[in-house]
């Protein structure tokens, strides 16, 4: 066998709010050009052979990775983790179940961004010989600045296209970052590696035998849940949780460094996001309805309305349905800081948006009051809402475009555009398109208690539970 590409798709991307939060992060967003993160790392390895592929996701965001890979038609296998616990135990699950083959594993980032293809696609080249020969690859970026924000990795002896490992740097000073920068031996740690499963396996059982052991009872455990590969809370979550690093690269005789001068970025905030988007003529990066006058070297996106900005110069300017987040481009690193005190205050902007999706399709949140909820409905063709009720609240449906169908018990009615159903406290029901076009409607939501919990589940196509 090949190479079987790895892709880590977790994490939330916290300073990238208010477009990345905790239901729907930045590998998820198409936040550089029409794909998704997501979508352009795994279509990165189109030049390749690649046998498999495997993506590893949480199992909130298990439908975002399945509907976007399939867009680009390389579904692959989807391992959910059931809880997160780094790199090292998540890395492990995808080499055991490749085992049987024993590829060479690619383990890429979902949401990092590659400026330069040809050169990425020669420092993977350089690096199939040394992972075939046993070593353990990583790919070291040929720093572009002192960057304080980064762990660095210093090389040793030289081998044909990489060099040994001699140590890995937690992140430094700026001033020791300068002096890593100056020296040309040190590169930033990118996280992406290459070695053959059965040498990371024989690596971990030989520094980490507690995950080794822990991650092999998990796989033996696991089921199979529709396109999912879902493995066992109860055993997994006795995993340690550590990176690759701490776990098998720093401990390791065989750890190498390949050196990947690709335009290379984390996307890890505004920042760095301006830094790779294309710009205009006064260096501000625009994206939606957006009007400038006397700006410069901005970040300007809105996804939603008019934004204006005049005479002012190194900021970010995000505007989305249910936010709008303006900050110095030199202290974009503190948004998180924001996302914390939403966090504190029970607020839902630092984990959903105003549209909210789900395996059927999507729902935005129009208007909410005191005993009442608006939202518009879009239901994907050939999708089905769970069957369900609410003890709650009551529900009024009017269909705006497609048709509709909807349960009730025993029965079903199709309702088309300017249409209208009710249905109260109680009573068991489902929605669902069975046309070609998606489905559009207006909900009106009527109760003392509207949260999104308020649902006994009955029957569910996509294997959802309701806590």
């Amino acid at each position: 066998m090949g190479i079987c590409a790895v892709i880590m798709a977790g994490g939330s991307g916290t300073r990238l709010w208010p477009m990345s939060r905790a239901t729907h992060p930045k590998q998820f967003l198409a936040l550089n050009g029409k794909r998704t993160m997501l979508q352009k790392t795994i279509g990165r390895l189109d030049r390749f052979t690649l046998d498999a592929s495997v993506t590893i996701c949480n199992e909130e965001h298990r439908f975002f990775v399945a509907e976007q890979l399939r867009e680009i038609d390389r579904l692959g296998s989807i391992i959910l983790e059931p809880v997160g616990r780094n790199t090292a135990p998540a890395v492990a699950l995808a080499a055991l179940k490749t085992i049987s083959e024993d590829p060479l594993l690619l383990v890429l980032s979902a949401d990092h961004d590659i400026q330069d293809q040809d050169a990425f696609e020669k420092s993977v080249t350089n690096a199939i010989p040394l992972a075939e020969s046993g070593k353990l690859v990583t790919f070291g970026i040929v720093p572009t600045e002192p960057n304080a924000s980064y762990g660095y990795i210093k090389r040793g002896c030289d081998l044909v296209g990489g060099y040994l490992v001699e140590k890995f740097i937690e992140k430094p000073s700026i001033e020791v970052a300068n002096d890593y920068v100056s020296s040309g031996q040190y590169y930033w740690n990118s996280g992406m590696f290459l070695f053959r499963a059965s040498q990371y396996l024989s690596q971990l059982k030989k520094f980490r035998p507690e995950i080794y052991q822990v991650c092999k009872t998990a796989m033996q455990s696991a089921d199979f849940d529709l396109d999912f590969l879902r493995v066992r809370k109860k055993v997994f979550s006795e995993c340690p949780s550590e990176s690759i690093d701490y776990a098998v690269m720093e401990n390791t005789s065989d750890a190498v460094v390949v050196p990947m001068d690709a335009g290379w970025s984390d996307i890890g905030s505004w920042s760095s996001l301006w830094n790779v988007s294309e710009k205009d003529k006064n260096d501000n990066a625009v994206l939606g309805d957006v009007l400038l006058h006397n700006v410069n070297d901005c970040y300007v996106r809105s996804d939603n309305k008019l934004v204006a900005a005049v005479g002012v110069k190194d900021l970010v300017i995000v505007s989305t349905a249910d936010a709008v987040m303006v900050a110095q481009k030199d202290s974009v690193q503190d948004v998180k800081e924001i996302v914390a005190q939403l966090k504190l205050d029970s607020r839902d902007e630092w984990e959903l948006h105003r549209e909210v999706y789900r395996p059927w399709g999507k729902y935005d949140s129009v208007d909410i009051g005191s005993g009442y909820q608006v939202k518009r409905l879009t239901v994907n063709p050939g999708a089905k809402l769970s069957v369900q009720l609410h003890y709650h609240r009551s529900e009024h449906w009017v269909v705006v475009a497609g048709t509709a169908t909807v349960h009730y018990g025993g029965e079903s009615i199709d309702l088309e555009v300017n249409q209208s159903t009710y249905h109260g406290k109680e009573v068991v029901h489902a929605l669902e398109n069975r046309g070609q076009l998606p489905l559009e409607l207006i909900e009106v939501q009527v109760g003392n208690y509207l949260g999104e919990d308020d649902i006994v589940l009955f029957e569910d196509k996509y294997g959802r539970q309701i806590e």
